[in-house]
């Protein structure tokens, strides 16, 4: 038997304990004696009483007895009807038996949900050979807040900023090398998106990146006149994602999701201009020292100079 580490009887001590009693002394002078409550003496005391063969010893924790286990015909009977497209419920319903049960079975299954009985999408996963093949751009719109929100305090009924407007969270990252090039616009307008391309452009190629693809969703800005012609001028292709497909576009919106945790939601903010100030660093750091596991643990910039020939 395993007895407790802090366990004050044994069962030689709760023999001791009952024998006491069964001598002469009182239950609670018995109880003070060996260091127990007067109710765990008074256990001990009652199962010495009645005799059990093992009266002094712990009992199992196990149960009495078990829940029948559902037959695997009936298991099998529940997955036909789910493969049916019917519901927990009326699954239950249908064959009398416990809507707990029936979904326990289903999530056993991995038929929790109805969505796991159509075809699973393939991943498609896909990277170019150089920087400049194909870089990604994109947009995420951030609320301006003058007084620290809710993200500080903890109270959203406190540090409200009314009608401060939205600031434009313009990225552009290379699909080689995960480079990444970032600006915080005023808008998402055809005119500004244009700029941040122009911009991304000249800060690629002053680092030996010449860009011959862009890819982007199918946004107004970049379906715009103006937003191709500045392609046109730079000799870059256009390629456009699937409509209401984001993850063609993926490797921008993984990157915008790893600078909302790293950087937009990482701290406590007193104002959305403290917020832009850290943006820069943040892609700095994002380039030159955080490593990428995407890239085999490399970072954008190491990763770009061993494209490029420049590392050995």
């Amino acid at each position: 038997m395993n007895v407790h580490k802090n366990a004050r009887l044994t069962p030689s001590g709760r023999a001791l304990l009952a024998g006491r009693v069964s001598s002469g002394w009182t239950a609670k002078a018995a109880a003070e004696a060996a260091g127990v409550s007067l109710r765990t003496a008074r256990k001990w005391i009652g199962r010495h009483r009645r005799g059990d063969e093992r009266r002094h010893h712990d009992r199992s924790s196990a149960p009495r007895r078990c829940p029948r286990r559902v037959c695997p015909s009936r298991i099998a009977e529940i997955e036909r009807l789910r493969r049916q497209r019917m519901t927990g419920p009326a699954i239950a319903t249908q064959l009398g038996m416990a809507r707990s049960t029936v979904g326990a079975i289903l999530r056993r299954l991995g038929l929790g949900k109805l969505k796991a009985l159509g075809p699973k999408v393939e991943v498609i996963r896909y990277e170019r050979a150089a920087p400049g093949e194909m870089i990604h751009l994109d947009i995420k719109k951030l609320g301006r807040f003058d007084v620290a929100g809710h993200r500080a305090t903890g109270d959203r009924r406190a540090g409200r900023s009314k009608r401060a407007g939205w600031d434009f969270l313009h990225v552009c990252v290379d699909d080689a090398s995960r480079l990444a090039y970032t600006e915080i616009l005023p808008s998402e307008r055809k005119e500004d998106a244009t700029a941040f391309l122009e911009r991304a452009l000249a800060w690629l190629g002053r680092h030996g990146v010449s860009v011959q693809r862009v890819m982007t969703d199918n946004g107004s800005a970049y379906r715009s006149k103006l937003f191709r012609q500045a392609l046109l001028t730079a000799g870059a292709h256009h390629v456009r994602t699937r409509p209401y497909t984001p993850r063609t576009n993926g490797k921008a919106e993984r990157f915008i999701q790893t600078s909302l945790r790293e950087w937009a939601y990482a701290r406590p903010y007193s104002s959305s201009d403290a917020r832009t100030a850290a943006m820069r660093p943040w892609t700095d750091a994002y380039n030159l020292t955080r490593p990428h596991s995407g890239i085999g643990g490399l970072t954008p910039w190491s990763r770009v100079n061993n494209l490029l020939g420049n590392d050995s």
